[in-house]
This record gives C-alpha cells, sequence and structure tokens, in this order.
C-alpha cells in the first residue's frame, strides 16, 4: 500500500484490527508500517512512539465500546440497565479481545479529561449506579467492583479456564443477579455487618 494518505486515524484503526489478530501485546510499529508497506520512519510521522500508538488504541476501543454500552441501555434502569452494560461489555471483550485489551491499560488522566468517550463511559457507569442510589465514596467503590467482576470473568472465558459443565452464559447471569443484590443492598458510609433482605 502506498505511504500517501496515511493519518494517525488510519494507523490507530489498523492497530486495532492487528490487536484483534495478533494480541494487544503483539502490536509493534515495525508491524504496522509492515501491514502498509512502509518502512517504520514513515509512521512517526503521525505517531509519536508505541506508546503514544497504544494511547490512541486504548482511546478508540474505549469509544467503541461505550458506544455499544450506551445503545444497550438506553432507556433502562435498575437490574435491566445492569444487565445490558454487562452484556454489551462482555459482548465487546470476547469479539474484539486486542481492542478490549487496550483499553486497560492506564492512559495519563489529562488525557481521559480531554477524551469525550471517557468522560462519556464515566456518566453512563456513574448514572447508572445513582439509580441504586449510590454517592461518593460508594460510587467508585461500586465502579470497582463491577469493573473487576466484569474483566476477571472475561478475561477467564476468553481463555477457556472455566472447566465444568455449567454453562459459562448461566454462570454470568447469575453473576449479574448477585451484582444487582449487593448495589441494591450496598453498605452506606462504610457501614458493615448483616445485609438488609433486597427490595422486590
Amino acid at each position: 500500500m502506498a505511504r500517501a494518505g496515511l493519518t494517525a486515524d488510519r494507523l490507530t484503526a489498523a492497530a486495532a484490527e492487528l490487536a484483534d489478530e495478533v494480541g494487544f501485546e503483539n502490536v509493534s510499529l515495525s508491524a504496522l508500517a509492515r501491514r502498509f508497506g512502509v518502512k517504520d520512519a514513515s509512521l512517526y510521522s503521525h505517531v509519536r512512539n508505541l506508546q503514544d500508538l497504544r494511547v490512541r488504541l486504548a482511546l478508540l476501543a474505549g469509544g467503541e465500546m461505550i458506544d455499544r454500552i450506551a445503545a444497550a441501555v438506553a432507556g433502562r434502569a435498575g437490574k435491566d440497565a445492569l444487565a445490558a452494560f454487562a452484556d454489551a461489555y462482555r459482548d465487546y471483550a470476547l469479539k474484539h479481545p486486542g481492542r478490549y485489551a487496550a483499553t486497560q491499560i492506564r492512559v495519563d488522566r489529562s488525557l481521559v479529561a480531554d477524551s469525550p468517550a471517557m468522560r462519556r463511559t464515566a456518566e453512563i457507569t456513574y448514572g447508572m449506579l445513582r439509580a441504586y442510589g449510590l454517592e461518593e465514596p460508594d460510587l467508585t467503590d461500586a465502579v470497582r467492583l463491577l469493573r473487576s467482576t466484569f474483566h476477571g470473568y472475561c478475561a477467564l472465558e476468553s481463555t477457556g479456564a472455566f472447566g465444568a459443565p455449567r454453562d459459562v452464559r448461566e454462570s454470568w447471569d447469575r453473576a449479574i443477579d448477585a451484582l444487582h443484590v449487593a448495589l441494591a443492598n450496598w453498605p452506606r458510609g462504610g457501614q458493615h455487618g448483616p445485609l438488609p433482605q433486597v427490595p422486590r
């Protein structure tokens, strides 16, 4: 492919495709240059280095993921919103493993603040959780619970680590039920001890 027409956006999109094919950790500037039929040096007019490319990829993937989540949760609230959010998250993680891995890297907070996609992610996630009556610092704690549960489950499922005969989708649905119970009965203000019954 000719060098003409290369842009940072085209390189990032190609890197996203490459990540899904060979794994995020295997994306390199050399591999990307080969895909476009150019020398490595040609890429430096568009991206500073590999880390810059990875951040661009993380922001691209994060935007794609939240678009899918937003469409899934639109018009929903409570457990319905939680389940739709979780399902869209899992679907993206399993269908786009390389892109999804990119969303897990740490991105400089100033770049996150400047990213419409990252701001939208926070708005949708926190908005869903506020429907459970949560405020800070419980909101941050709840976000961490959801992220660690979703990520851990998807990471294990993607590697075939669940060996029991129980269907993984059935277990996923039960996990969402359990998260709903936890969110609906969140211990406020650092309270501990027995939890109340889930509202019917």
